[in-house]
């Protein structure tokens, strides 16, 4: 994650969702200055088009009819282009035609599009000469946009000519990227071709062109061309790959440090132990040269060699000293000096207090103590960790532990105000749902949450783009999807080195083309930064519902409800599980070969619909399908166990097996005790991430938890 930040944002209000199914039709343009006579985009936060989107589809229509037909106005423009865009995708060219007729394209802000779109429906009418002289219009007018390239794409489907053009002029629109599959079919050895996909991160065969280019390429490439590939093969965490491309790029902190981790998650220790000697000895003032030093002193061969490297990251980085002095201490353990130990790890909680360092340690303490039976140095260390540490990862699971240990106390009133201030505290947290559960709220316990049949309200609401021009935020906010997708990929400046915003867009504009598996990792990391700054535009961000709807976004919504209730499951847990499992990837596949949205072994759903008597599956990647069988497992491994979702999702992940053993060697007398001694990292983690999601999927869609926690933020 970039360390600087370019400029501020503000997080623009909330604007109204509507999917309109028919953007796949429309392509973006990029205005990078405002030429004389232009005007300029109005504003939409107080639109009545984006209002009438939000209409049920008769209203809507009617609304959009009466603005389209009114006097010339921004909104006039905008409702009759939406009309248009809408009967162009159901075939209706002349009544694209006639709804565009009375808008001036060279007086309307959207006056780009109103030309794209009569070519459309030119062509759609079988005029063709029409259509060509409008794409000749559009690039007599905007030859620099990215819009051109739309029009170079339509005509060089019967010139060759205007291909080239658009590949020379516009390699990262999407367009291009569509010209150059096409000609790697009968050209697989083109090195423009590949050059130009090396940047479409986007595509589904995106890491199968990059090994192409590598092994036809690679005593070609240049530094700048490897930095490139290895860019790809980090994003999509081919890190081995990645490593290897990064050795090959200039020298720089970053390229060094990505060189020697991707070596050494790729499974080459001695190779990436020697590269970050190099970056050691290259750079020894840089950020990542910190990092470097830490991960080399988990690598080398004795305790004895990592002292000197972590003795050197106290000495020069003090932002890494207090992580450096908890790995010393295990150090000095390993060799027998257990009081050298214990002082390293009591520097860290009197010279580094406010760390993550310190905060792990804190918890430890605290772990430690309640095993030993006492509660009440355990509830000190953990109010320490909350007092020193509020925003460590460990400060949510500490806030419940002291109402829990609180309640076993005998003091439940300390326990109730604990589960509260973690509510209001830490409301996105899993630990957030156990405290609700204790306060009697209506969310569910791991013994009902399943038969749970919440409100689910629908969700009309999206963020405005924090990042991108403002046309490119107008089209978002009419729900122009694609068109706006499209625009941003000629308008992201550096995809290797985000700002905030342009990040927070990215994972935005990665839901548009249904690419949910890298959208959330985009969202879920916009805080992965160490500047002040940055961290403060975050927070902006993250104080604000919309960032959180775009963070558990509802795809696939009228399956999931439909066959949660078939099912008699609560819907909020089946698409907590699918975000987990899937990310919302219907076509993703495991290692195992799990397949589609709830991950299903083809096995387990030929098994399970011969056991109900169901019809067996017919092709899993499609998501009724998929959600059909999931469902039906997913009921199947609740009924095992009398109901208890902790089992079921434990059984889902691990299986059944392990669940029996689990049971039988730790009881259950405590769901929140036995979650912690579950053996299995995965599975513990998988757990709390599902009944994560569950939580947060209650807090933005249902009314009533919505409700409680707003009057506890008004307390």
């Amino acid at each position: 994650m970039p360390k600087r930040l370019q400029h501020r944002v503000r997080l623009l209000q909330l604007m109204l969702l509507l999917s309109l199914g028919i953007v796949a039709l429309l392509a973006g343009i990029f205005w990078s200055g405002r030429r004389g006579g232009e005007p300029l985009p109005p504003r939409t936060d107080n639109s009545d088009t984006v209002a009438a989107l939000s209409l049920g589809p008769s209203q809507q229509q009617d609304e959009l009819e009466r603005l389209a037909e009114g006097p010339a106005s921004a909104d006039r423009d905008r409702a009759a282009y939406v009309l248009a865009v809408e009967a162009i995708a159901q075939g209706q060219p002349s009544e694209a035609l006639s709804r565009l007729d009375p808008i001036r394209p060279r007086s309307s802000h959207l006056g780009g599009y109103i030309r794209l779109a009569q070519a459309q429906a030119q062509t759609l009418a079988g005029n063709e000469a029409q259509a060509h002289d409008l794409y000749q219009q559009i690039l007599r007018d905007f030859p620099e946009d990215p819009l051109a390239a739309e029009a170079l794409y339509a005509l060089g489907q019967e010139d060759s000519q205007w291909w080239d053009q658009a590949l020379a002029e516009f390699p990262r629109h999407p367009r291009s990227a569509e010209i150059a599959l096409k000609r790697l079919e009968t050209q697989p050895n083109d090195p423009d071709l590949l050059k130009v996909l090396s940047t479409h991160l986007y595509l589904e065969n995106f890491t199968e062109l990059l090994d192409r280019r590598v092994s036809q390429q690679g005593e070609r490439l240049t530094p700048e061309d490897w930095e490139t590939i290895a860019f790809g093969y980090w994003e999509k965490t081919l890190y081995g790959k990645a490593g290897n491309a990064y050795a090959r790029a200039a020298n720089t902190p970053r390229n060094l440090y990505r060189t020697a981790r991707g070596l050494q998650l790729g499974g080459e220790r001695n190779r990436a132990r020697q590269r970050y000697r190099i970056l050691i000895q290259a750079f020894p003032e840089a950020e990542e040269t910190a990092m470097g030093l830490l991960r080399l002193a988990q690598m080398v061969d004795s305790p004895r060699e990592a002292i000197p490297l972590l003795d050197q990251v106290i000495a020069n980085f003090p932002n890494q000293a207090a992580e450096a002095l908890l790995l010393r201490s295990q150090a000095l353990q390993e060799l027998g000096s257990s009081q050298s130990a214990q002082q390293a790890r009591q520097s860290v909680l009197t010279q580094y207090s406010n760390s993550d360092t310190a905060a792990e340690i804190r918890w430890q303490n605290a772990q430690n103590a309640a095993q030993q039976g006492n509660l009440r140095q355990a509830w000190d260390w953990a109010k320490q960790l909350l007092t020193d540490n509020p925003d460590s990862d460990e400060a949510p699971q500490a806030a419940f532990w002291i109402g829990k240990w609180a309640q076993r106390l005998n003091r439940r009133d300390d326990a109730e105000a604990a589960f509260i201030a973690l509510l209001q505290r830490y409301p996105e947290s899993y630990y957030a749902w156990r405290a609700a559960s204790l306060l009697g709220w209506n969310v569910g316990t791991f013994t009902t949450v399943r038969s749970l049949t919440p409100t689910v309200r629908d969700l009309a609401e999206r963020p405005l783009l924090p990042a991108g021009s403002d046309l490119t935020r107008e089209l978002y906010a009419l729900g122009m999807d694609e068109a706006a997708w499209r625009r941003w990929q000629m308008e992201f400046p550096d995809p290797m080195n985000p700002t905030v915003a342009e990040q927070y867009t990215e994972g935005l504009m990665l839901q548009v083309i249904g690419d949910y598996l890298d959208s959330l990792f985009m969202l879920s990391s916009l805080g992965w930064r160490d500047d002040p700054e940055e961290l403060a535009e975050y927070e902006a961000f993250k104080a604000e519902p919309a960032y959180w709807y775009s963070l558990y976004p509802f795809p696939y919504r009228e399956l999931i409800l439909r066959w949660s209730e078939a099912r008699q499951l609560d819907p909020l847990l089946t698409v907590a599980l699918i975000r987990q499992e899937s990310r919302f990837m219907h076509k993703i596949r495991s290692v195992a070969n799990a397949v589609g949205l709830m991950q299903v072994l083809p096995e387990t759903a030929d098994w399970i619909a011969a056991q109900r008597n169901e019809p067996p599956p017919t092709d899993l990647t499609d998501p009724d399908d998929n959600i059909r069988l999931g469902t039906l497992y997913l009921d199947y491994t609740h009924n095992e166990y009398n109901n208890n979702t902790l089992f079921a999702l434990a059984s889902y992940n691990a299986g059944p097996g392990n669940v029996d053993r689990w049971i039988s060697r730790f009881g259950f007398n405590d769901p929140d005790v036995f979650v912690s001694q579950i053996p299995f990292p995965e599975t513990q983690g998988y757990i709390g991430s599902v009944m994560g999601n569950y939580w947060n999927y209650l807090r933005l869609y249902n009314p009533e938890i919505q409700e409680k926690l707003e009057q506890l933020r008004d307390e």
